[in-house]
């Protein structure tokens, strides 16, 4: 006779077939987090908070629109941030708020749906443009996270959005790309000493819910991890939650990314850190949980399309008196390894392309 199924792999599938993720949980009126959320402690301890005076810096983009003198001391800002933390925020960055606000309540408007009305978008099947779904690994990783997403590739048909997205989401990844994004990659291609449109990438929005939890110190929001990406643009509201990790005296430290009034968060990717040969930084992130909320946030990844995928070679890019610190490979390649060694706390995917 086969065997029971394992208790918790019975108890995620009961969750996932709800299709109503996190959110129906709260609105069930959870007073405890359920078991398969609860992440082990030293995942949660690792890298305690520590006083420390560390800020991650916040760099104003307009002036690199100005003199000569005005973008090198921008670019000298960026190139500063992305060699030593990987983060930064920035300001004037030409995205307005009303598209900023706008993105965030449409996000908040459709995950505060009916389920009913959700239901059509959930999915795990990845060849789908437009996904809705709580924990994209639900069932591959040892404990599941306190979020539900909505991912959207760009740009996908209309009618493939939900409505409460249909309208904004395009303009805003529209935004983020034209102007944000191609003014971002092309100071970090002067501060790798390569022309202005070196890095140019596609793009895709996943908007993350994050309810308020009654036991925040037993979860996460999102484990540590790295970002597959070239870039990452991150709008986040202000609830707070997000930490990165940073090498202080020798000592790793959980440092808060404070929410920063009209200010997008940015991070290196590990595509980046392997072009730069390591002179700019993807370095480990996560979100806690929190009591209260919901926390909203909508990540915009800039990395080749999946078509172009197998094809699009990534090389370290080697200054002069350097030698190259990773083999060439493919954007495929490096997502693929990703996907093996995610939830491995403190191993690189990068660490099988090292020379």
């Amino acid at each position: 006779m086969a065997s029971a199924q394992p208790l918790r792999a019975i108890s995620l599938k009961a969750f996932d077939e709800t299709r109503a993720g996190v959110k129906g949980l709260v609105d069930a009126g959870v007073t405890a987090v359920p078991s398969i959320f609860h992440h082990p402690p030293e995942s949660l301890t690792h890298g305690a908070s520590r006083p420390h005076r560390f800020t991650v810096p916040v760099i104003n983009l307009s002036s690199a629109v100005g003199t000569t003198t005005t973008r090198a001391a921008v670019v000298a800002q960026v190139r500063a941030a992305a060699e030593t933390v990987g983060f930064f925020q920035v300001v004037g960055h030409g995205v307005p708020e009303a598209a900023t606000s706008a993105m965030l309540a449409a996000v908040r408007g459709f995950i505060e749906e009916p389920v009913e009305a959700k239901a059509p978008y959930y999915t795990r099947d990845t060849g789908r443009r437009v996904r809705y779904q709580s924990n994209l690994d639900l069932f591959q990783s040892t404990a599941a996270n306190w979020r539900d997403t909505l991912f959207m590739e760009m740009p996908p048909a209309p009618e493939e959005l939900p409505a409460a997205c249909r309208r904004v989401a395009p303009e805003y990844a529209r935004l983020v790309q034209r102007r944000l994004g191609r003014a971002l990659l092309g100071l970090l291609s002067e501060a790798l000493g390569l022309r202005p449109g070196h890095l140019e990438e596609e793009h895709g929005l996943a908007c993350h819910y994050y309810p308020a939890c009654p036991e925040p110190q037993l979860t996460l929001g999102t484990p540590r991890h790295t970002d597959a990406s070239f870039l990452t643009v991150l709008l986040q509201d202000a609830v707070g939650g997000l930490q990165v990790l940073v090498d202080l005296e020798d000592k790793a430290v959980w440092v808060d990314v404070p929410p920063v009034a009209g200010a997008l968060v940015v991070n290196v990717g590990d595509f980046l850190q392997l072009m730069s040969n390591d002179r700019f930084r993807s370095v480990e992130h996560r979100v806690v949980s929190n009591g209260v909320g919901p926390r909203v946030s909508v990540a915009c990844f800039f990395r080749t399309d999946r078509a172009a995928a197998p094809t699009r070679v990534l090389a370290p890019i080697v200054a002069d008196g350097d030698e190259a610190r990773y083999r060439s490979t493919t954007v495929e390649e490096v997502v693929r390894q990703y996907y093996k060694v995610k939830g491995l706390a403190g191993i690189s995917a990068l660490q099988h392309f090292r020379l």
